[in-house]
């Protein structure tokens, strides 16, 4: 008995003195990396399983560094035993919204089937990307989204004036499908009362960069398209 008492108080030993290694190392990063990259924000420093890496959350990215912050790794780090790319999982985790402070009024709300499962997407009217995403999500059914037409003007100079027409109209549900699967402009001249400028800011403030970019009800973000199968897979995954 007195055996196991003590190799369990070496146990915690071990583990305090690793827990205060992982702490003054990281204090060593922040100070190196502050050094090397002034007025960055550094959001975390946080020992990984994998090599004796750290990785550091830096101005949005999630980048990679030794113990003394010597080297600065850039890239994916991938697990080749289950295909999994590790880092744009964790981006996904550190990037999490909160799905309840999202003004879902601010969307064009579509629902399919019974409409129990949920989808925020953030889609620029002009993206060849979000056309073929809505292409799959027409394959997709017991769903309800939610489009946030999240127009990036310096790739698409039309998409801001081409979103407020898209609210604007009538039917803005059928104008949205006729301008994305058809390129079907509406009538109107966009001057009604639309969210389309406060959409631009809450992409901005979510660090949305890209459209188009999912978000599920458990908050997690998934950027770029992805086909009906994945998409179904994300959805349960992701479930409340």
């Amino acid at each position: 008995m007195k055996f196991a008492v003590r190799l369990t108080q070496l146990a915690l030993a071990a583990s305090l003195l690793f827990a205060a290694s992982a702490q003054a190392n990281e204090a060593v990063i922040r100070k190196a990396l502050t050094q090397q990259f002034p007025g960055a924000q550094i959001s975390l420093v946080k020992p990984t399983p994998y090599s004796g890496l750290y990785e550091v959350y830096l101005d949005d990215q999630l980048v990679y560094t030794d113990a003394k912050a010597q080297y600065v790794i850039t890239g994916d780090v991938i697990d080749l035993k289950n295909r999994t790319n590790l880092t744009q999982a964790r981006l996904n985790q550190l990037q999490a919204i909160k799905w309840s402070e999202l003004p879902l009024a601010n969307s064009i709300k579509v629902v399919k089937g019974n409409g129990a499962r949920k989808l925020v997407v953030f889609s620029d009217v002009d993206c060849p990307y979000c056309r073929k995403f809505e292409a799959e999500l027409s394959k997709v059914d017991n769903i309800t989204v939610y489009t946030f037409l999240y127009p990036i003007e310096g790739l698409h100079p039309k998409a801001v004036q081409m979103s407020k027409q898209i609210w604007c109209a009538p039917d803005r549900n059928k104008a949205w499908d006729a301008y994305i699967t058809r390129g079907t402009v509406p009538v109107n001249d966009g001057k009604c009362d639309n969210p389309v400028d406060e959409t631009i800011a809450l992409g901005q403030k979510l660090k949305v960069s890209g459209t188009p970019t999912l978000f599920f009800t458990n908050g997690q973000r998934v950027p770029g398209m992805v086909p009906a199968t994945q998409l179904e897979k994300l959805l349960a995954a992701n479930a409340k």
